[in-house]
């Protein structure tokens, strides 16, 4: 039966990676699917990942009704069998609800890909309605680290090497203006601690070299050991 799958995680995790490899997969079985993707950092209509990896996409605006799309495709008889659905937290929740609908009514296996809180660790409503809908939520496995090495859970917003929690909620990372006066806007992946003390890495490494702090004064946080075996 089709299903409504959202794979989650915090940037760098390989969100993008397993969309382009999920549609190879199933497109080399012989299934017809067609890719979606929003806001990516390489432009429009164009589906990335942080390796590299890049392939033609629709890009998702606000007016545009899943519903209605694939159905027109679909009665001029194109097979659709899925879709792969990236930066799907900046879906509207009446998309999400559409592609539910194309899953329950039409049979159609829709596998969406993105985080689900934003600088501020507010929900996106995109990833709120995927939540609520979906048939399975799968974190992805491969875990982004923060600076310190711990596992990271936040995605923050840095501007000019500076982390901030005002502002859009939706601004393009890994860009900045031509003519060098735009602020250059980054994420960095950040364990909770060091992102509820505004500390990322540019201020980790302005406080380890500041000749007013001791070596055992750093703001580190303790790195678990690896499980020993049994008997070990």
């Amino acid at each position: 039966m089709a299903e409504l799958v959202f794979f989650t995680g915090t940037m760098d995790c390989g969100k993008s990676t397993l969309a382009l490899q999920m549609d190879h997969t199933h497109s080399t079985r012989g299934r017809a699917g067609l890719l979606f993707t929003k806001h990516d950092r390489s432009g429009e209509a164009v589906l990335s990942s942080r390796l590299g990896l890049t392939k033609s996409a629709l890009e998702v605006g606000d007016d545009l009704d899943f519903w209605d799309f694939v159905t027109a495709q679909v009665t001029t008889g194109r097979k659709v069998d899925y879709l792969i659905c990236d930066e799907a937290q900046f879906y509207t929740p009446d998309q999400v609800e559409q592609l539910a609908r194309l899953v329950d009514e039409m049979g159609v296996d829709v596998f969406a890909f993105g985080i689900t809180a934003d600088f501020r660790t507010e929900l996106f409503p995109g990833s709120r309605r995927l939540i609520e809908l979906a048939d399975r939520t799968q974190q992805l496995q491969v875990q982004a680290l923060c600076w310190c090495g711990k596992a990271a859970t936040v995605n923050a917003r840095v501007v000019d090497g500076v982390m901030v929690v005002e502002g859009e909620q939706v601004v393009v990372g890994d860009v900045a203006g031509p003519d060098g006066t735009t602020p250059l806007v980054e994420y960095e992946m950040l364990c909770r601690r060091h992102y509820m003390r505004r500390m990322n890495a540019s201020a980790a490494r302005a406080q380890a070299l500041s000749p007013d702090v001791l070596p055992f004064d750093l703001d580190l946080c303790p790195v678990p050991s690896p499980p020993r075996s049994p008997g070990g």
